[in-house]
């Protein structure tokens, strides 16, 4: 049977399960499943189903499985690499299970497996309540969670991963189960980092906190000013309070030259946040300072632009480095002065405080000293892609001399080999032990696991 044949006699069967309304393989609802962040991203899944239910999870599961397709899950979108669209594949769509749920008393939410992080902010709000979450509200809230989720509050808070309390997943086997530390432990460890390699997680019970405003915003500083105050944000940072966790942007200023743009968000006290801010307001001469007291997801609204689907082609490379050595900062300027279009950036995301104290063997992510994660991010209107992911290949070379070994794994793509190998630390072994276990078969593949573990 071929694969065309294999994609219809599963739609067959899966239309007869569902509303035949939530299996297509063309038509506006096809094009808005795979229409993605990545506009460079070409692959045309076989077949969609447009999930609205664990149940309905589960019989894509099995008949993907019973038809030999390649399945692929779509929630957020925020596909760079397009491991959400499987070519000639079946993709599970949940962009349909957005719900999400608070107990306020128990500070907790239970967010459906297509929430995005705009979607469990607002519903966080009115409790005066905030969920840790990534920088761009746009991005789906499971596949940011499983794979680390650094973001704005995990000085004080730890990453997004740090704060998932349990999952109900689909596993290969087409069985929806429940895990956290008393059910399933290990599987929930490795969920805790692993990404999306084991199931497809239909619904997360995340730990809120309380915090109805944070001291936030933006500071610009002319491209000029990039090394001495880079060299002085450093030393800043090393001594930073969990409270602080500041965002360092490479991005187009206001006059189209690039700029250095820092985002601190300050989650204590915001009388002595002030003192804190100050001193970031002072490491040059700003081009722009706007930071107020805000809730968190006005903050998000800043990254509004970095999420929106507008059919820009995007490739990316990652690094991580313990710190803003001089090799970093010269690296960091480099960048700056050689990048190939307006539209591109690189976001460096501070990791320290809370998130550092975890005990690496805690979760299957990799790595808790405190460190930068770089996204090297370039973007240009559809057409020759070379000399931007030239530009992000040399990025990433200047700065691997100063790099840890490995990467974050939901920023590196499949061919990213060397990196991967390193990626999950010492939790390499222990992880690859849970997926044999869990999906034999290789089912999911959400992010790249190395090959193996010495």
């Amino acid at each position: 049977m071929n694969e065309e044949t294999s994609a219809m006699s599963a739609a067959r069967e899966l239309a007869g399960q569902l509303d035949p309304s939530r299996v297509v393989t063309s038509g506006p609802a096809y094009d808005d499943t795979v229409r993605i962040w990545n506009g460079a991203v070409t692959s045309r899944p076989a077949l969609v189903v447009r999930a609205r239910t664990p149940e309905d999870v589960q019989a894509a599961v099995r008949a993907g499985r019973r038809h030999d397709l390649p399945l692929s899950v779509r929630s957020g979108g925020h596909d760079w690499a397009g491991r959400s669209l499987r070519h000639r594949g079946l993709v599970i769509d949940l962009t349909g299970m957005r719900q999400v749920a608070v107990d306020a008393d128990e500070r907790v939410a239970v967010v459906g497996g297509g929430a995005t992080a705009t979607d469990v902010v607002a519903a966080a709000a009115p409790h005066g309540l905030v969920a840790v979450t990534g920088t761009v509200g746009s991005v789906g809230m499971a596949g940011l969670t499983l794979g680390g989720g650094y973001g704005l509050l995990s000085g004080r808070f730890g990453l997004a991963v740090d704060n998932l309390l349990g999952a109900d997943l689909v596993l290969a086997d087409g069985r929806l189960i429940s895990v956290d530390e008393d059910h399933e432990p290990e599987l929930f460890w490795a969920i805790r980092g692993g990404g999306g390699n084991f199931g497809v997680v239909t619904s997360m019970r995340i730990r809120l906190h309380t915090r109805d405003r944070i001291l936030g915003g933006l500071i610009v500083y002319p491209w000029a000013q990039a090394t001495e105050v880079l060299e002085r944000l450093s030393r800043i940072l090393l001594a930073a309070p969990d409270e602080l966790t500041v965002q360092t942007v490479v991005l187009t200023g206001p006059g189209g030259e690039p700029a250095l743009f820092l985002v601190p968000a300050w989650s204590g006290d915001l009388t002595a946040g002030a003192v804190h801010i100050d001193k970031l307001q002072q490491l040059g001469t700003p081009l722009l300072t706007q930071v107020a007291p805000m809730t968190y997801g006005d903050l998000l609204h800043l990254n509004d632009p970095l999420g929106e689907v507008t059919g820009r082609h995007y490739t990316a490379r990652t690094q991580t480095v313990a710190g803003m050595t001089p090799g970093v900062i010269a690296a960091i300027v480099k960048a700056g002065d050689t990048v190939t279009t307006p539209l591109s950036g690189m976001p460096f995301h501070h990791f320290h405080g809370a998130a550092a104290r975890v005990p690496v063997e805690s979760t299957a992510f990799g790595i808790r000293q405190d460190h930068f994660m770089a996204e090297i991010v370039a973007a240009w209107e559809p057409g020759d892609g070379t000399p931007h992911r030239a530009w992000t290949d040399s990025v990433a070379e200047a700065l691997a001399a100063d790099a840890l070994p490995g990467g974050y794994p939901n920023m590196l793509g499949p061919d990213d080999h060397a990196q991967i190998a390193h990626a999950y630390g010492p939790n390499a072994a222990r992880l690859l032990a849970a997926k044999s276990r869990f999906d034999p078969d290789g089912v999911f593949s959400a992010t790249s696991l190395p090959s193996t573990a010495g």
